[in-house]
């Protein structure tokens, strides 16, 4: 399991510009990221309420769903999704909530659910949004297929080519629901 690309934008826009490292911080999320806060700051949930926690500090992808898309015709490069962090070799819809991911030698994240692929997707790609949702499940809900939330417990640089290991929490596991 590996870290495959680290990305960051500093204004509020869908995709975001790959680098050679990215910094955490502890409580708050990627150094220089618009994302970056203790409250929420993603402008729709702002609207809502800015008080509410910041549970989407940061967005991790799987490479692998982007090899998927590739096969589709969906030609995407890293960070094009809004993703930080692009992981290769883990199953990051299938992690509990609660998970800890350790990134390279000294950050932590857990997991705290699932993006919610919305119409900026569209917008970036027309047609890429019906792909980023997988089939209903056992609630007849359709599964989301965006990667994963998380927010920073211990900070840290975090490099392309950093291992990824996990700590899944205490049982019982409880599924990962939208962020």
């Amino acid at each position: 399991m590996l870290i495959t690309s680290v990305s960051l934008n500093p204004e509020h826009g869908f995709s975001k510009s790959p680098q050679t490292c990215i910094t955490l911080i502890a409580g708050e999320g990627v150094e220089g990221d618009a994302h970056r806060g203790r409250t929420t700051q993603h402008l729709y949930l702002q609207r809502k309420d800015a008080s509410l926690p910041n549970l989407a500090q940061v967005h991790l992808i799987a490479a692998e769903l982007l090899e998927e898309l590739a096969a589709r015709g969906f030609a995407l490069n890293p960070g094009d999704l809004g993703e930080n962090i692009l992981t290769t070799g883990l199953e990051l819809l299938s992690l509990p909530t609660g998970t800890l991911l350790h990134l390279g030698s000294e950050a932590v994240v857990e997991v705290t659910g699932l993006r919610t692929p919305c119409s900026q997707i569209d917008a970036f790609c027309a047609g890429l949004q019906e792909h980023m949702w997988g089939p209903r499940d056992a609630t007849n809900q359709k599964t989301r297929r965006a990667g994963v939330m998380s927010v920073v417990r211990a900070g840290g640089v975090v490099r392309t080519d950093d291992p990824i290991r996990v700590v899944l929490p205490p049982e019982p596991h409880v599924p990962l629901g939208p962020v």
